[in-house]
């Protein structure tokens, strides 16, 4: 009962701290007054960010690295957020009133990501933007431990209902336009009768898609976007969420994606040693992401594939039927080689996969124990996918070709630092 209050009183703290600064950001964002472009679902926001970033460059102003209601305000202050000492706290208490009239914004769009991790922050953020558009990219069970008491306390049926009337907040306060994945039936439920234009895309639209290690192409009726790295099947939802955006506001679009900068740990392409192609996707999973890679990797066409996952986690009262339902979809993969790392993993998926007779599997609990195997076992020129959590980069760091290439991974600021370094990594 004592932790059940400790637990309510973080929770109202949290928003009445946030209250607190969206009180000064508003100031702000009402003297520069853009249109107001947000981005949510349970994957893929990031990298719909990155694409409207190379379709509209400098024209808007993009919210990197923040996504929760602390964070947007931050940015719209031009502060940056706690990191190392928390002492900070004061500071930015203290500073927001002054930054309220000196940050300096001018682009003519503001394009937010919006992460909704918890209940009711998607509609805290929601009710204040009011965003111009919406871009509703995908809906699955991210961040579903945080989800589990409104279905305990019968609010709603299970889980991706709840995280689904979440995400709709931003559509139900839209102004103008929602452009939504109409392959998904929860999604169009939750935008039936807004008050917005609601636009839909489907993945049948996609005409051809081809990807390698290092390159990517989407074909669709008005023209094929390319990528300097591989990407998922599933982008193609973005891509046209994409072409509704640019054609509503009157933008030519851009095909060549050779500019593109996403954040690391998001299908980026990296030479290993022994020619290995790497490509890593460790930033984070879910179960949509994890599906996605997995069936990315089937199309690539190479003589040996290895597929190295860890623990997709925060998914609460989900956590075992999302891990077996993983190991369902591993077992259509074409990987010669299934490295298993985290006790998730181990306990839930590898028996749904074990005893598979056409592929090496192979399952440790820390990331650290699988280095020697991995070391000992990888041949010339194979392709190698990272995917997960368990700090899945310090074995990519091992296997990079050019040491240069480790300050293009994820997790290399001081805190994430100091947590391998306390996990002897």
């Amino acid at each position: 009962m004592r932790m059940r209050i400790a637990s309510k009183t973080k929770k109202r703290l949290y928003f009445i701290a946030a209250d607190y600064f969206r009180f000064w950001a508003n100031f702000r964002l009402k003297k520069w007054n853009p249109k107001i472009i947000s981005v949510t679902g349970s994957v893929g926001k990031t990298t719909m960010l990155s694409l409207i970033e190379a379709q509209l460059k400098e024209k808007a102003h993009y919210s990197h690295n923040a996504n929760s209601a602390f964070g947007i305000s931050f940015d719209i202050l031009n502060l940056s957020g706690v990191y190392g000492s928390k002492l900070k706290w004061f500071y930015l208490f203290a500073v927001a009133p002054l930054r309220s009239i000196t940050a300096s914004h001018s682009e003519k769009y503001y394009v937010v990501e919006i992460d909704g991790e918890r209940p009711h922050e998607t509609e805290f953020l929601a009710k204040w933007l009011k965003p111009n558009i919406n871009l509703w990219v995908s809906l699955g069970k991210s961040h579903a431990i945080q989800f589990d008491e409104q279905v305990k306390n019968g609010n709603f049926s299970d889980v991706s209902k709840a995280i689904a009337n979440e995400f709709a907040w931003l559509s139900r306060c839209a102004k103008d336009l929602v452009v939504v994945d109409g392959d998904n039936e929860l999604i169009n439920e939750s935008v039936l009768n807004i008050k917005a234009k609601v636009e839909k895309v489907y993945s049948n639209n996609l005409l051809a898609y081809d990807v390698k290690p290092d390159q990517t192409s989407f074909r669709f009726k008005n023209g094929t976007f390319v990528f300097d790295r591989p990407m998922p099947k599933e982008v193609a939802t973005q891509l046209m969420i994409l072409e509704k955006l640019t054609s509503y506001l009157k933008e030519k679009p851009v095909y060549d994606m050779s500019e593109l900068d996403l954040p690391p740990g998001r299908s980026s392409y990296f030479e290993g040693i022994k020619g290995l192609s790497i490509i890593d996707s460790s930033y984070n999973a879910h179960l949509l992401s994890m599906k996605s890679v997995i069936e990315m990797l089937n199309e690539i066409k190479a003589k040996n594939k290895w597929l190295v996952l860890g623990d997709m986690v925060d998914q609460g009262d989900s956590e075992r039927d999302q891990h077996e339902e993983l190991g369902k979809i591993i077992k259509k993969s074409n990987a010669d080689v299934i490295v298993l790392i985290g006790k998730r993993l181990k306990k839930y998926t590898y028996p749904i996969i074990k005893g598979q007779k056409d592929k090496s599997i192979v399952t440790f609990e820390n990331v650290s124990d699988a280095l020697p195997f991995v070391k000992k076992n990888i041949v010339k020129n194979q392709v190698i996918l990272f995917k997960g959590s368990q700090y899945l980069e310090w074995l990519i760091e091992k296997l990079l070709l050019n040491k240069s290439d480790v300050a293009k991974l994820p997790r290399q600021n001081v805190s994430a630092l100091k947590r391998k370094n306390s996990r002897g990594l």
